[in-house]
C-alpha cells in the first residue's frame, strides 16, 4: 500500500493524462449536440489549463470574478464570461477596460445592477455585452421567470448595454429539490431556459445565447433543443462528489491530495498532515442527496474514512482492511476530495504529474475574490 512521491505534503496532484481525457470527453459532448462549450475556470484557476480546453474546442471560459477574468486574459484566453453580478463602480470599470482587450460578457440579474453597469459604461464611452441570469430553482442569484421579460425590456432600453443571452446555474436540482436523477434535472433545466428564450425572442429580444449546465447535468441539458452553450467546471479534474453522482468513475478523477501519516495513536486511527486548510469542507458528509462518508476517498483503502479535521490534522479512521495494511508514520496516501474546486483554491500550487515527471504550477487565479 505504501506509496512514495518525491514531494513535500500536503499537496494537490493533477494527473495530466486523466485531465486531458476529461477535457476531450466534455468537448465531444458539446460537439455532438452542436453547441458551445464555455467551461467554468473555478476548478483549475489556471490559464494554461483553460488554453487546453480552448484547444480542444471550448469557445472561451467562464469565471465568477473580475480578478479571475484578468488572470485568464493575461494568460491568453480571448473570450470570457463573468457569470456573476457586478455592482460596484471599481469592478465595473475594470470589466469595461478588459472588454477593450478581449470579448467579455457580463452577467446581470437585476435592473439596479444593469443601471450600475450602464452608468460606468456610459461614462467610459463603452458598450457591454450582458446576459440575464435566471433562477431555475437554486434560489441563489437570478431573476424568476415571471420577472425576466420585464427586466429584459428595461435592459434593452439602456444604450450602453447589449443583451445577447440568458444563463442559469442550479446543479443537480429537480423541481426545486436535490436529486440523483441527473437526466431529468438536465432536461428540465434546458427546457425551462429554451422556453424562456423563445418567449423573450417573441417580444423582440435578440437572445443568441442560452447558457446552462453544471458538470452533473451538462450532457443532458446539452441535448435540449434551444440550448446553445454549456458551462461545466468540475469535469476537468472530477472529484468524489461527481463519482458518487455517477458522472465519472474514481479512475477519472485527475485531482487528488497527497498527504503523510504523522501519527498512529491507535490501531484504528491514523493522523494525517492534511486538515481543513488542505481539504475543502463545503461538501459535508452525510448530506442529501449523496450521503458521502467522510471528506474524501482514500485511494487503496476503501474502509478508511477521513472522518474529522482540525486546521492541520486529518483524523483517518481505519476499518479492518486498512488496519491490516499497517500504516507507518511517514507513509504517504492519496485522497480524492469531495470537492476539488474549493480544495484547489486552498493551495498556492498544484503538482502536474505526467508519468514520473512532476511540475509545480502556481494556481494563478487562486484567492482572486474581487
Amino acid at each position: 500500500m505504501s506509496i512514495r512521491y518525491p514531494l513535500e505534503t500536503p499537496c494537490v496532484l493533477i494527473d495530466t493524462e486523466v485531465m486531458q481525457r476529461n477535457i476531450a470527453a466534455m468537448a465531444a459532448v458539446a460537439a455532438k449536440h452542436g453547441i458551445k462549450l464555455r467551461p467554468h475556470a473555478k476548478t483549475h484557476k489556471l490559464p494554461s489549463v483553460a488554453l487546453r480546453q480552448v484547444a480542444a474546442g471550448a469557445v472561451g471560459v467562464t469565471v465568477a470574478k473580475v480578478s479571475e477574468a484578468e488572470v485568464m486574459a493575461a494568460g491568453g484566453v480571448r473570450s470570457i464570461f463573468i457569470a456573476y453580478p457586478l455592482v460596484t463602480p471599481g469592478k465595473i470599470e475594470r470589466a469595461v477596460r478588459l472588454s477593450e482587450q478581449i470579448e467579455l460578457i457580463v452577467g446581470v440579474d437585476s435592473l439596479a445592477g444593469a443601471q450600475l453597469l450602464e452608468e460606468t459604461a456610459a461614462r467610459l464611452g463603452a458598450t457591454l455585452q450582458v446576459r440575464l441570469e435566471i433562477d431555475t430553482g437554486l434560489r441563489r442569484t437570478g431573476v424568476g421567470f415571471e420577472a425576466a421579460l420585464g427586466i429584459a425590456g428595461e435592459i434593452a432600453r439602456l444604450p450602453h448595454l447589449r443583451l445577447t443571452g440568458i444563463y442559469t446555474f442550479r446543479g443537480a436540482v429537480l423541481s426545486g429539490k436535490p436529486t440523483l436523477d441527473l437526466e431529468a434535472a438536465g432536461f428540465e433545466e434546458g427546457t425551462l431556459m429554451a422556453l424562456l428564450a423563445k418567449r423573450l425572442r417573441a417580444h423582440g429580444h435578440a437572445i443568441v445565447d442560452v447558457s446552462v449546465g453544471s458538470t452533473p447535468t451538462a450532457a443532458y441539458a446539452a441535448a435540449v433543443d434551444g440550448v446553445t452553450e454549456i458551462r461545466p467546471g468540475t469535469y476537468v479534474y472530477q472529484d468524489r462528489m461527481q463519482a458518487k453522482f455517477g458522472v465519472c468513475g474514481l479512475d477519472d478523477c485527475a485531482g487528488s491530495v497527497l498527504v503523510t501519516v504523522v501519527s498512529r495513536p491507535a490501531a484504528d486511527l491514523a493522523i494525517l498532515d492534511g486538515g481543513s486548510k488542505t481539504f475543502a469542507t463545503d461538501v459535508q458528509p452525510g448530506t442529501q442527496p449523496l450521503q458521502l462518508v467522510g471528506f474524501g476517498h482514500v485511494v487503496g483503502l476503501p474502509d478508511a474514512v477521513l472522518a474529522r479535521m482540525n486546521e492541520e490534522h486529518g483524523m483517518l479512521e481505519l476499518g479492518p482492511e486498512a488496519q491490516a495494511v499497517d500504516l507507518k508514520v511517514g507513509d504517504q496516501l492519496r485522497i480524492i476530495p469531495n470537492h476539488i474546486c474549493s480544495t484547489v483554491n486552498l493551495h498556492n500550487e498544484v503538482v502536474m504529474v505526467q508519468g514520473d515527471k512532476f511540475e509545480r504550477v502556481s494556481v494563478s487565479a487562486r484567492g482572486m475574490l474581487e
